[in-house]
């Protein structure tokens, strides 16, 4: 096997990465940059071929940058296939390439038969064997050695039968790379994924996977959160036993934790790093650790962090999941669950990502006590029950648009499908459409209103309006300019309007952030629409998910709020 660094915009040949050999890249003939920004020593890449990766370090005083994560002077980070790195400042691209190296069936038969035929030997360098000048292949004449004509005659046919075989070769098998263990213990920050790599992990397909705090360890003074960095032991006697018994069954141990506090600025990240790191010396074993600092993809119970260790952070290897576990105490368990534990689950996030990956679960109670299983209640949505192929809305034989002059009133949660829905059905076919968001404030909206009716068109009004008097305002303009006003009632529940703004929020920029407040007041001020109103019909709005980019379509089907 051999590792290549590849310039993407084709400045110069590719550069070969030994194994375990650290190269040093920057300004200069090797790469034909002539930039001042790039220092000459830039960067220091160290191949690991076992794990099909290149470990980038940054010398230069300018940033380097693997994918989205910029690196400054000392920091490193893991380049693997299919990333970019950036030399310096967002220029330079190149990427990785691991290949087996090639050898052919025609050099090995020239090689065989070339002490009989006098051809040249293999010189030092490696470059193939080159047969001796050859006479031209003629019918025989007296001009012509028969034993030459024989011998030229021959190899001809060898060289012949050589191409053959070669092309009619199978492909050789695919072998998974040679496992080694870590060589050192490793921080990989990622953005919003934090990975450590203790010295000795090796990758397995199976994964014994594990929250960590309240699972693995509790805090030492009883609270429910830690009161300090050193505010933690390990849960019980059990835990350190059976980790030492997954890893001689061949298992993998990894944590998969959330820190939010992170990202909010109340943990520094180096006091968690140093805490990660005297639990696992407490436990005297290689784990990996997966800590997601904000919220968005890596977050449990989205698969971000799951997706993270199968891709890049295992080695090559597949994970089987029928023989890994995931255990944790975010079970959705109600109070009361066990005598003398009153309290409720703070959530459910943990059995929602072994849910998610398709794992068995247990809690830490069941997996390292033998306790028998606890009652626990799912959330109320299951994004993996909405059908992409049920009705659009309620009466089917309604008609969405009109063909004279109208005004349509949107209700519903925000993130409940008003404004994908009035834009691909209303605003595509000539409705004028109003949204408090763009405009500014409901007055610029009523005046929108106004102006697009005197003009003869229909008007889609798109905000949440949860209350008649929200509402009135545009059944005024309607009765006003004298057409008809409709409502289209949105039925998105308060849990799948919260789960589609987690999910917008994951894909899309732009939005604006809807907190629990935006969506508790509309819970509270919401008053469901009637006809007394002035409407002359009210139309059920179903959420139906439907996606071109399946990507999408499962990240959209995980949970992703316990």
């Amino acid at each position: 096997m051999r590792c290549l660094l590849i310039s993407q915009d084709k400045r110069h040949s590719p550069v070969l990465l030994p194994d375990g050999v650290t190269v040093i890249l920057g300004r200069g003939p090797e790469t034909l940059v002539t930039d001042k920004k790039c220092s000459r020593k830039q960067v220091e890449l160290l191949a690991n071929y076992a794990y099909r990766s290149v470990r980038v370090t940054q010398r230069g005083v300018n940033p380097t940058s693997v994918e989205e994560i910029h690196l400054r002077c000392g920091d490193s980070t893991t380049l693997q296939e299919g990333e970019t790195l950036c030399l310096v400042n967002g220029l330079y691209p190149y990427h990785i390439r691991f290949e087996q190296d090639s050898s052919s069936p025609r050099k090995t038969l020239l090689q065989f038969f070339s002490p009989k035929h006098g051809l040249k030997k293999e010189d030092d360098s490696g470059s193939a064997a080159r047969p001796a000048k050859q006479p031209k292949v003629s019918p025989p004449s007296e001009d012509v050695d028969e034993d030459e004509l024989s011998v030229a005659e021959k190899l001809r046919q060898l060289q012949e039968m050589a191409a053959r075989a070669e092309l009619a070769r199978p492909l050789p098998p695919h072998r998974p790379p040679k496992l080694t263990p870590q060589p050192t213990d490793s921080w990989e920050d990622h953005g919003k994924l934090l990975v450590f790599t203790r010295k000795g992990v090796m990758p397995s397909t199976k994964i014994a996977g594990f929250d960590l705090d309240g699972t693995l360890i509790t805090t030492r003074s009883g609270k429910v959160f830690p009161t300090s960095p050193d505010d933690w032991r390990i849960l019980c006697p059990e835990v350190p036993r059976k980790l030492k018994q997954l890893q001689s069954d061949g298992y993998k141990l990894v944590i998969f934790t959330n820190q939010l506090g992170i990202s909010r600025g109340r943990l520094r990240p180096e006091v968690f790093k140093a805490k990660v790191e005297a639990v696992i010396e407490q436990f005297g074993l290689p784990l990996q650790v997966f800590v997601a600092t904000s919220s968005g993809i890596y977050r449990k119970p989205v698969l971000g962090m799951w997706d993270h260790l199968c891709e890049k952070a295992n080695g090559g290897l597949a994970v089987s999941l029928q023989e890994s576990v995931y255990v944790g105490d975010a079970a959705g368990r109600p109070p009361n669950w066990a005598p003398g534990h009153k309290k409720k689950d703070f959530s459910c996030s943990d059995r929602l990502f072994a849910l998610n990956v398709g794992l068995p679960f247990y809690t830490p109670e069941e997996y390292f006590l033998g306790w028998k299983k606890a009652p626990f209640v799912l959330p109320t949505f299951d994004p993996r029950a909405l059908n992409p192929k049920a009705r659009l809305y309620d009466p089917p034989d309604a008609c969405l648009t009109s063909s004279s002059p109208e005004v349509i009133v949107a209700v519903g949660f925000p993130a409940a499908g008003k404004s994908r829905f009035l834009k691909q059905h209303l605003a595509s076919v000539g409705y004028a459409y109003a949204n408090r968001d763009t405009l500014g404030s409901w007055q610029k909206c009523v005046a929108l209103c106004q102006v697009s009716l005197q003009a003869g068109k229909s008007v889609a009004v798109d905000n949440t309006n949860p209350d008649p008097e929200s509402r009135c305002r545009y059944i005024e303009c309607a009765k006003e300019a004298g057409v008809p006003c409709r409502c289209f009632l949105f039925t998105a529940s308060l849990e799948q309007a919260k789960h589609n703004n987690r999910f917008r929020e994951m894909t899309e920029k732009g939005h604006l952030p809807v907190n629990d407040i935006v969506f508790n007041s509309y819970k509270n001020k919401y008053v469901a629409p009637s006809l007394e109103e002035g409407f002359s019909e009210i139309l059920k709005i179903h959420f139906v998910p439907q996606f071109t980019d399946s990507r999408l379509a499962a990240l959209y089907q995980q949970f992703s709020e316990g």
